[in-house]
Formats: C-alpha cells, sequence, structure tokens
C-alpha cells in the first residue's frame, strides 16, 4: 500500500511536459538557431518550412557565407549518379544555387565549392561577392576564361582557388588571377589520369578525357610569373616539361606544397634538381606511377636505356 501511495504521489507531482511553439520565436532567436544546422539542413529543412522562417535566414546573410557541396560529391558513388554529374540539367541545378548563395549572402560569400557549374553561375557570383576567398569549382567542363577573367577582376581578396579539370580555363585566367589576387597562397590546377584514364571510363565523357589541357609549361611559367606568395601548388598529371618545372623555384619562392602526382614528363632527377631551389619545401609529391610500355612511342626516347634513366628504376616507376 505505502508503494501504491508513493507512486501514485510521484504521478501527482510530475509536471506536465511543456509544450513550445516554434512559430512564436522571433526572428533574432530563429536565425540564432539556423546558424547551427548544417548547410543542407539549412537548404531543405529551415527555408523550405514556411515563411517566417524563409525570412529569418534571409535575415543574416552571414548564414549563407559559406556554399560547400564537395561533401555530397564526395560521398557519392562512381557509376550511373556520377555520370549524371554531366548533364546539362544536373549543371543548371548547380548553377541555381550558386546564384541563390550569392544573392543570400549580399556579398558576405566566403567560399564556395562545387563542381559542374558554368560561366553563367560562376559569373554572377563572382560579380556579387567580393570578400570570396576560397573558389573550388574543380571539374566544371563549362567553365572557360570567359568567367575566370571575371572572378579575377571582382574577387581579388581569393586565398584559394581550385580549377582542377576545368579544360576550358587556360594560362590567360591564371596570369589575370595572378595579378589580381595578390593574396593566393593555394592553386590546385590538377588534371583527369590521361596515362590510365580507366577509373574514369562510364563517368567522364570519353571526348572531354581527350582533350586536357597540353600547355603544361606554359601555364606553371605563368604561375610562377604571377603568383609569388603561394605556399601550396598541385599540379597532378599535368604535361609540364622540365622547363615549366625550372620556372617555378625561380617566381614562386615561398612554396612548402608542391604535388607533381602523375607528371610523366619529369625525371626524378630534375624533380630533386628543382626541389632543392625551393627552400621552404616541406612536402613534395613525386610522380610515383606505372607507366607502361605502351604508352609512348620508342622513337621518342631513341632507346630503352634512355628510357630506364628516365624514370630512374628498373619497373618505370619514379
Amino acid at each position: 500500500m505505502a508503494t501504491s501511495g508513493l507512486a501514485s504521489g510521484e504521478e501527482e507531482s510530475a509536471a506536465p511536459e511543456e509544450e513550445r511553439d516554434w512559430s512564436e520565436m522571433t526572428p533574432v532567436c530563429l536565425a540564432e538557431a539556423f546558424s547551427r544546422l548544417a548547410l543542407e539542413d539549412l537548404w531543405r529543412g529551415a527555408m523550405a518550412c514556411c515563411r517566417s522562417w524563409r525570412d529569418a535566414a534571409r535575415s543574416r546573410p552571414g548564414l549563407f557565407a559559406s556554399l560547400d557541396l564537395e561533401p555530397g560529391f564526395a560521398e557519392s558513388t562512381p557509376g550511373a549518379e556520377a555520370a549524371a554529374w554531366w548533364t546539362p540539367a544536373f549543371q543548371r541545378r548547380v548553377d541555381a544555387m550558386l546564384r541563390s548563395a550569392a544573392t543570400l549572402a549580399a556579398g558576405e560569400l566566403r567560399e564556395v565549392r562545387v563542381r559542374h557549374c558554368s560561366d553563367d553561375g560562376l559569373s554572377f557570383a563572382a560579380e556579387r561577392s567580393p570578400s570570396l576567398s576560397i573558389l573550388s569549382i574543380r571539374t566544371s567542363p563549362a567553365v572557360t576564361d570567359r568567367s575566370m577573367l571575371i572572378v579575377g577582376a571582382c574577387c581579388t581578396m581569393l586565398t584559394e582557388l581550385d580549377i582542377s579539370n576545368c579544360y576550358e580555363v587556360s594560362y590567360k585566367s591564371l596570369g589575370v588571377i595572378g595579378q589580381s589576387c595578390q593574396n593566393l597562397r593555394v592553386l590546385k590546377r590538377n588534371i583527369f589520369n590521361w596515362i590510365d584514364p580507366s577509373e574514369h571510363v562510364g563517368i567522364v565523357p570519353e571526348d572531354y578525357l581527350r582533350e586536357c589541357p597540353q600547355d603544361g609549361d606554359r601555364e606553371a611559367i605563368t604561375i610562377s610569373k604571377f603568383m609569388p606568395k603561394l605556399k601550396h601548388l598541385e599540379l597532378r598529371f599535368s604535361k609540364l616539361t622540365a622547363v615549366g618545372l625550372n620556372s617555378i623555384p625561380g617566381g614562386c619562392k615561398e612554396l612548402e606544397v608542391l604535388d607533381l602526382f602523375g607528371c610523366a614528363n619529369l625525371t626524378s632527377r630534375g624533380i630533386d634538381q628543382a626541389a632543392a631551389n625551393l627552400k621552404n619545401l616541406e612536402t613534395l609529391v613525386k610522380p610515383n606511377i606505372y607507366i607502361p610500355r605502351s604508352s609512348f612511342h620508342m622513337g621518342r626516347y631513341g632507346h630503352w636505356q634512355l628510357y630506364d634513366e628516365r624514370f630512374q628504376t628498373n619497373i618505370f616507376q619514379i
């Protein structure tokens, strides 16, 4: 009986759970809550809930200072989904998000990490984002020098730029970016694996793989001339030769990271000589790839002794 009485007393004393009406929250409180949301939750959740929540989010442009779609790309599995990224419909979706982010940020957009955007979307965002510091548009086949020149003119605060696999962006854009963006510290100008493109078959269009940039030396020379404050440079699978490589230490004296993975036109000896002239270099990534004999014509190097000397190994690895 005593136990039963105690239980009844506990039930009577238990306070009813308080119900909270989120519609009564002030816009300031809502915006503060939204600042703790992940990008997807903000866009697909809070912004899509109701007009008052959408207005609360729009009242704080800082919520849209970063547009990072990279986790979604990185977590996707290769296959039909990745192949769909190369369609015009997907490109329009990315452009729409880029335009929305630039508009909602109201000049406070500082970081953009997307893929498969176009000149139109990038130009729109660049013209409205003078504070942009990080721009990653890797694998955007529809981005050309036209929009990159606008980036150089409008986004002079850039510190990091990734234009990997953007084959329509040339050395001319690198020159303009270098001259306009004096604070640039990180440049990633990687291209797809052209030595063994099998990993991209069924995802990247074959004609695009065949169009990989051939002017690696000109790009390297432009980088060394106009980007003296670079600390991190990636040129994976670039077709630069010793001519382009030797220009880098003369212009980019502050380099700490140099990534040359897949650069099959370089020799181990040449890389070591260039690295010796970079006094601040902390990380050097050498080509370190297997190159089958079928990838080269014998006439190019003359005889196998020269070929073996070129790659400094018996199994053709650097």
